[in-house]
């Protein structure tokens, strides 16, 4: 492989991805780079040459790695990118602040974006995946993302620049984002925490947030989420069309589709990647056969599978 710049910040090579993924499963990445600052950063991925692929990772959340590892430098953000600042009902984030701890220190400014609370994982992958619950996603709130190029330029993008879809929005290749800047309506904070209160009873009592899950596990078929709402919809719910096919809490291996809502995949103590990704594809192809539906990954999948 080409050889890598030198920056302030560490830098590890063949390092393991499993404790870094919510599944807890993957093999290792060439290098795993966590940048001192913006400066850091910018300057590595200036000089960091063009054959080396950059993969940006958060907390891993929705993340399988495959057991084979990653042919690329994984850049994680850390400390110093995970800032949060209010004026009025701007909010601003770093890319590594956790969606929860931003939906908190919203709410305590009067600023509404109780919908993050319930969401797993950071910023920076809620503006990349179009994040969203109850009815509400990122693009609606969102005024601009600041990303780094692969160039190490510092660049604004707008919402119609991300082009958001569900689950979906384009960032430049190789780009990492640093930060998001969002607008939320303004409320009571008393009322704001009393919704995100009820938001995550709500989501214990359904979803098996004790186990080892990467959130949702395939999209909606019909396109969006949830509304949390008494005249929610369910036929074309990811969880129904699983259920109808016969596949909750069906095993492969140490992974398994939650008894509790079968649109999470769970690592029960001893899953690889492959048996969670396998498992995934049974689901999918049993979906299709009894219903016709083919139901597609919310889950990112990334890396090589392990060769014998």
């Amino acid at each position: 492989m080409t050889s890598v710049p030198s920056p302030r910040g560490k830098l590890t090579q063949n390092r393991p991805l499993n404790d870094l993924t919510w599944l807890r499963v993957g093999g290792p990445a060439d290098y795993l780079f966590q940048p001192a600052d913006q400066e850091d950063l910018q300057q590595f991925l200036r000089d960091l040459p063009d054959d080396i692929t950059v993969f940006p990772m958060g907390v891993g959340s929705n993340l399988i790695v495959r057991d084979g590892g990653l042919r690329a430098v994984v850049i994680r953000l850390g400390r110093g990118f995970n800032g949060i600042s209010i004026e009025g009902n701007i909010v601003t984030a770093g890319a590594a602040a956790l969606d929860g701890h931003v939906a908190r220190k919203a709410a305590d400014a009067g600023v509404d974006l109780t919908f993050l609370r319930t969401i797993p994982g950071s910023i920076g992958g809620a503006v990349r995946m179009n994040a969203g619950c109850y009815g509400s996603y990122t693009a609606d709130v969102l005024c601009k993302a600041t990303i780094i190029t692969r160039q190490g330029q510092v660049v604004d993008l707008t919402p119609e620049e991300l082009n958001f879809r569900y689950r979906q929005s384009d960032l430049p290749e190789g780009a990492v984002l640093i930060s998001a800047t969002f607008e939320g309506p303004l409320d009571d904070p008393d009322e704001l925490h009393a919704r995100m209160d009820s938001q995550l009873k709500k989501r214990d009592e359904t979803q098996p947030t004790k186990d080892r899950s990467a959130g949702s596990t395939f999209r909606n078929p019909a396109g969006f989420s949830s509304t949390g709402r008494a005249d929610d919809v369910h036929d074309l719910k990811a969880w129904k069309v699983i259920d109808d096919a016969g596949m909750r809490g069906v095993m492969r291996g140490g992974a398994q589709m939650s008894p509790k809502h079968s649109n999470f995949l769970i690592n029960t103590g001893s899953a690889t990647a492959a048996d969670l990704e396998g498992l995934g594809e049974d689901v999918r192809k049993k979906v299709y056969e009894t219903s016709g539906i083919t139901l597609e990954w919310e889950i990112m999948r990334v890396g090589d599978p392990l060769t014998d």
